[in-house]
């Protein structure tokens, strides 16, 4: 016969384990994906693609002499450059009119498009650039609220350093193999 002092005990428990259970399933996400979990998963495929381009189409075509990218590639009939790529698939996205948007964005920018927008986005970028950790933070843009993550941009390939080092326009000639030239800025609506 189980003693009366185990009996309470093991309600107790039962009662513990149903209330935790409880409490657990309302505190559990309901609405999806976290924000920064979808920020990483774009993150991950833009740098793919970008980091695919430079390396198997563009350094591969000019080794083997075939064509080169060049910053007038329309003119020139060339390749794009990988940030001139980048930048055209965003424009791409953007008149599909899907939700979210990116750019990329630097303290050292060869375009002037690729500054930041104000002080706000300056100071985390500057972090960015400072830690070469991602930065984050909610922001008001057009009447729309919106996440806004900031992922280094590092140099994945000589061909990002070789040309930014010897752009005439350029205002940073020291680069180096995985330095933060900059960041990609994802923008996700918060509505």
């Amino acid at each position: 016969m189980l003693g009366k002092p185990f009996l309470i005990l093991l309600v107790s428990i039962i009662l513990s384990l149903a209330l935790g259970i409880g409490i657990g399933m309302n505190l559990a996400p309901r609405d999806g994906i976290p924000i920064r979990v979808v920020a990483d998963y774009l993150h991950a495929i833009l740098q793919a693609d970008r980091t695919f381009y430079t390396q198997h189409v563009v350094e591969r075509m000019e080794a083997m002499l075939l064509v080169t990218a060049t910053e007038n590639w329309r003119e020139e009939r060339t390749l794009p450059l990988p940030a001139q790529f980048f930048k055209e698939a965003s424009r791409g996205l953007q008149v599909s009119g899907n939700p979210f948007r990116y750019r990329l964005v630097s303290l050292w920018p060869l375009n002037p498009e690729n500054t930041p927008k104000n002080e706000v986005e300056r100071k985390a970028l500057e972090k960015v650039v400072t830690y070469g950790e991602v930065a984050e933070q909610e922001i008001q843009q057009d009447n729309q609220k919106y996440y806004q993550a900031i992922f280094p941009d590092r140099a994945v390939s000589r061909a990002c350093i070789n040309c930014h080092n010897a752009h005439p326009d350029s205002p940073k000639r020291d680069f180096k193999l995985n330095d933060v030239m900059g960041g990609l800025e994802i923008l996700i609506p918060l509505d």
